[in-house]
């Protein structure tokens, strides 16, 4: 390294510090992530001038800097400052020696970008931008390089103006005839104006209220221009593009184009963000960080499934020059995709071979032992016969709890497939062996419900069911505890309550948790680390496709209940618009005279959203006034409290309430057999997983039950699409696979919510093959090198990705 060397490291790390302290620190608010920001080039310093004092000091001073008080921040940036003058000085008096043997590679004169250099210190972006570009979710480097385009544009294809088909989106290439800014009757509206030829024809390029671009053009500088076209009829019919994406030819190579002139990117954007910025700013960060791309991949596997290196893949998916099929690229298909992708999931898979290798190879669990007396008993007073499909199940549960290692598997069965009673005879395996169990639900309703079906079934066994959520009174739930701490709770049901540092069991042995994607995979493992090493059975009503399974609860065995009791009538939906309502409405009329019950559930995406809840609440009172007026009507909404629910669900159980207006809090696991019309309000708003678990709630009894969407006046295609694919069929899986083609496995599973890295690339539909490849060469490769000791840069990058996420890997 040389001496210069040193003043850009010193320099990098004095511009933020000099930022923050400027205005007397007015601008210390802004500084986010320095710290990582500053480890990075400390190390930098280290290897230059490793030895020196100031440096280790410097290293401490940033230390914890993100959680310190203002006060103490501003104290270590003037310290720091006084540092680097002193680092300064001695750099200018004694040179320091050279370690590196040959110079880093750098693309463009500007310093090779790091991938965890934080986004507001590159080039061209400070603070302002860097908060505008969090919103897309970019706060480094690394960030910037996994946004990929949402779709490609060709604008390689140049036409001559005089070819031009009018409504087409052309490119073309001319030179500048004249550029002129036009007023217009309008005050203070003006029209920027650049007409251009390519001596087949001239063309007018419009751009409203730019005139500042005037100065960027001149007369003979070479352009292309890419938009629709349209004829000007004040120009004599000139062809026009409005607003068209531009590329100034003058000095620039025909490879280095990036707007227009070739393939181009599409990026989403967020206010204060142009989709040009994004371009430029993703060129620009490309060309100064390719350097730092390194391969993560094994090399036989890059070679056995001849991937692209690296950093050709991330200039290929941002700026393609070899694949020239723009239908491939937007279905993220090209061999650059498949590249990036093949990394995430293998990324992902490593992750959860290390969480399963962790389960299965370093803890033993509790061996039960086969006994059965418990759950003979429950059969015999069952009023029905258990399914083939359940039967099986409960075999694989049983052959689970009797080996040493613990159990981790996941049960997921449609909406009535009967989960509870599979549950029961497991928790029935653990009591009858001296252990507790706990079934752990994600609402309050849920919960009670299921502690009324466990007592219902497990109290005539002689059995102690508890029950503990939120809203129990201070001493009813110190007696809970007491019961709990003391063994004599056998089977408890609760909240999430239930994961407070105050429950304390005696000898846990299972934990069962219900409606798993509702719990951060964090808190399923606060619940087990309530016991040694329990048994874990997770259910959900949520039908998820063989591949998505995998990967979501990758670290889980799968069984699937898929056959339902016998007797029970697929539910009929059918689908009215706004013009029809008087006719939905004659409809539940007649239902309710036969004595049937209904849910009118409004969609509420968040319980604090005022205006969604007023507008249940204003519906309930108008149905009741003007509507139903001889049938009584409740309310029912997040906000209300645990007592206030209890009691309206009790009177719609009861009978005594016929039409139940809600927000989606009835979506999971309410069970109220003479309920037989589910009618919901904008079913637009919803996914189909959703729409699927809230008509679930109906058809629980011996009667034809029905679903109604209550559509407004106009849908989105996409919205239509979605609704009639859903009226088509009740098969839970089937629409979970129309679900996910439909909305992609981010917004279908938020996997912000599950735990799992997220996939920027990857789609694990679309890319079903490779998770396929991903998981079994993971899997492989943790039976080789368990903790990865061959692959030092793969093992950093597993746990970057997964920091945090899980909270249950450790790698090496």
């Amino acid at each position: 390294m040389t001496m210069d060397d040193l003043k850009t490291i010193l320099d990098r790390i004095r511009r933020p510090l000099s930022f923050a302290s400027r205005d007397n620190f007015a601008h210390l608010h802004s500084l986010a992530a320095l710290e990582p920001f500053m480890r990075v080039q400390v190390e930098e310093l280290k290897r230059m001038a490793n030895g020196r004092e100031e440096i280790a000091e410097i290293e401490k001073l940033f230390n914890g800097f993100d959680r310190l008080s203002p006060d103490e921040k501003k104290h270590r940036i003037v310290r720091a400052g006084a540092l680097i003058n002193l680092l300064e000085r001695a750099r200018s008096e004694s040179p320091v020696a050279p370690v590196r043997t040959s110079a880093p590679i750098h693309l463009t004169s500007e310093p090779s970008l790091r991938l965890d250099t934080p986004i507001q210190y590159c080039k061209g972006i400070g603070p302002k931008r860097a908060e505008m570009l969090q919103k897309l979710g970019i706060s480094t480097v690394e960030d910037a390089l996994a946004y990929l385009p949402w779709r490609y544009e060709d604008r390689g294809n140049l036409k001559k103006i005089g070819g031009l088909s009018y409504g087409s989106y052309e490119t073309v290439s001319g030179e500048v005839v004249s550029a002129e800014v036009v007023s217009t009757k309008r005050q203070r509206v003006k029209i920027f104006e650049l007409l251009i030829t390519d001596k087949s024809g001239m063309l007018i390029g419009s751009w409203f209220n730019q005139a500042f671009m005037q100065k960027m053009f001149r007369k003979g500088q070479k352009v292309i221009l890419s938009g629709i076209v349209k004829a000007n009829p004040y120009k004599g019919g000139l062809p026009q593009i409005d607003n068209p994406d531009y590329e100034i030819m003058d000095d620039t190579e025909p490879d280095s184009l990036i707007h227009t002139g070739r393939t181009v990117p599409i990026y989403r954007t967020t206010s204060g963000l142009s989709v040009r910025y994004l371009r430029s700013m993703l060129k620009a960060i490309l060309d100064s960080c390719a350097a730092s791309v390194h391969e993560m991949l094994p090399e036989e596997i890059v070679k056995k499934y001849s991937l692209m290196p690296v950093p050709d893949a991330y200039f290929e998916v941002h700026f393609p020059s070899q694949e020239k099929d723009i239908a491939r690229l937007n279905r993220g298909m090209s061999p650059a995709h498949r590249r990036l992708s093949f990394e995430e999931l293998f990324v992902l898979e490593l992750g959860l071979a290390l969480r399963k290798r962790g389960t299965i190879a370093e803890k033993k669990g509790i061996s039960f032992k086969p006994l059965d007396s418990l759950e003979k008993a429950l059969r015999k007073n069952l009023p029905f016969t258990l399914t083939r499909a359940q039967e099986r199940v409960i075999a694989e549960i049983k052959r689970d709890m009797i080996a040493e290692r613990p159990m981790n598997r996941l049960v997921q069965g449609d909406v009535g497939c009967g989960k509870t009673v599979v549950a029961l005879v497991a928790s029935l395996l653990a009591v009858e062996n001296g252990y507790q169990a706990c079934i752990m639900a994600p609402t309050e309703i849920l919960a009670e419900q299921h502690y009324k079906n466990m007592s219902a079934l497990a109290g005539p066994l002689g059995l102690a069911v508890r029950s503990l959520t939120g809203s129990h009174r201070k001493k009813e739930k110190e007696a809970v505890l007491a019961e709990i701490e003391s063994g004599s709770a056998q089977i408890v049901v609760g909240t999430h309550a239930l994961i407070e540092a105050q429950v304390k069991f005696k000898r846990l042995g299972l934990a069962v948790i219900d409606e798993q994607h509702r719990f951060g995979v964090l808190q399923r493992s606060t619940l087990t680390s309530k016991g040694y090493e329990p048994d874990v059975l997770v259910m959900t009503a949520t039908p998820i496709p063989r591949t998505l399974a995998l990967t979501v609860y990758g670290d889980l065995d799968v069984s699937v209940i898929d056959e339902m009791p016998p007797g029970r009538s697929p539910i009929i939906t059918r689908l009215f618009f706004e013009s029809k309502r008087a006719e939905a409405y004659q409809f539940i009329e007649s239902e309710l005279a036969k004595g049937r019950q209904v849910y009118v559930v409004y969609p509420l995406v968040e319980e604090t959203e005022k205006s969604d809840l007023k507008a249940a609440t204003e519906m309930a009172a108008h149905m009741q006034k003007d509507i139903f007026p001889h049938w009584k009507i409740g309310l029912l909404h997040g906000r209300m409290k645990g007592q206030e629910k209890e009691s309206i669900m009790t009177s719609f159980k009861a009978g005594e309430i016929r039409i139940l207006v809600s927000t989606t809090v009835i979506e999971v696991g309410v069970d109220v057999p003479n309920a037989a019309v589910m009618v919901i309000e904008h079913p637009e708003r919803f996914g189909l997983a959703q729409l699927h678990q809230l008509r679930g709630r109906v058809g629980r009894g011996g009667h034809q039950s029905y679903c109604i969407l209550m559509g407004p006046r106009m849908f989105a295609p996409e919205a239509r699409e979605r609704l009639t694919a859903f009226s088509r069929t009740n098969d839970g899986f089937k629409i979970a696979e129309e679900d996910l083609r439909l909305r992609g496995p981010g917004e279908f599973f938020g996997t912000r919510q599950s735990g799992l890295p997220d996939l920027r690339a990857a789609n694990i539909i679309r890319d079903a093959d490779l998770v396929e490849q991903a998981r079994s060469e993971a899997f492989d490769l943790i039976q080789q090198d368990p903790v990865l000791t061959g692959y030092p840069k793969l093992r950093e990058l597993v746990r970057r990705k997964w920091q945090g996420k899980l909270g249950l890997i450790n790698v090496g």
